[in-house]
């Protein structure tokens, strides 16, 4: 059977500065570049057929890391803005715990976790969803029915909505979900798209790294 392997970008910039991202174009901090290359040497066995990622560099450099690993420069690599994190409109740039002050820690989780409600100006996780699963199901997803491991290295909300697609996961189940940077899922994908296994790599306090 396939495996379709998903991966959060390392830790960006604004990550380490805790501001909100959505699409503003950070790069990877030292310590994201360190998370690709650990999960590369977590996927160096598996034979990948192509790799898809967004239209943001953070997702891109950590592709690229992971791909130097795993000896697989060469890989096909599609990359769209359908896989893009969420928008976080008025928000993006602004730090996290300022915000929090600013609008209250409740009314700033809420935007950041419900399924349907968007931040001023920005994307909810269904709109984000709304999007990315189109592109999920008639790019990435065949490939994978059609027995072919593939890797996608995008973001925490465009891999929420997809993950919420394979688990057929509620609103309510997906709130509480959160993807670590750099921590690969790997789905066993049957050839009717089913999902037959998951596993996620250990936290990397776990591997003594």
């Amino acid at each position: 059977m396939a495996k379709l392997i998903l991966v959060r970008h390392g830790q960006s910039q604004w990550n380490l500065e805790n501001r909100f991202t959505g699409w503003v174009d950070v790069s990877i901090t030292e310590l994201g570049a360190q998370e690709a290359r650990r999960a590369g040497r977590e996927l160096k066995d598996l034979p990948f057929a192509l790799a898809f990622t967004s239209e943001l560099k953070r997702a891109q450099e950590t592709l690229a890391l992971i791909l130097e690993e795993i000896g697989a420069q060469n890989l096909p690599v599609r990359k769209d803005r359908a896989l893009n994190e969420r928008h976080y409109g008025d928000l993006q740039g602004l730090d996290k715990a300022e915000t929090a002050k600013k609008y209250g820690a409740e009314q700033v989780h809420i935007w950041r976790r419900s399924y349907d409600i968007r931040p001023p100006g920005g994307e909810s996780l269904k709109d984000t969803a709304e999007r990315t699963l189109p592109y999920f199901e008639s790019q990435i997803l065949p490939e994978a029915k059609a027995g072919k491991n593939v890797l996608v290295v995008a973001h925490g909300n465009s891999l929420r909505a997809i993950l919420m697609d394979l688990e057929r996961l509620s609103p309510e189940q997906i709130m509480a979900v959160n993807i670590d940077t750099c921590r690969p899922i790997t789905y066993e994908i049957g050839p009717q798209g089913q999902v037959l296994s998951k596993t996620i790599s250990a936290p990397a306090a776990a591997k003594g790294a």
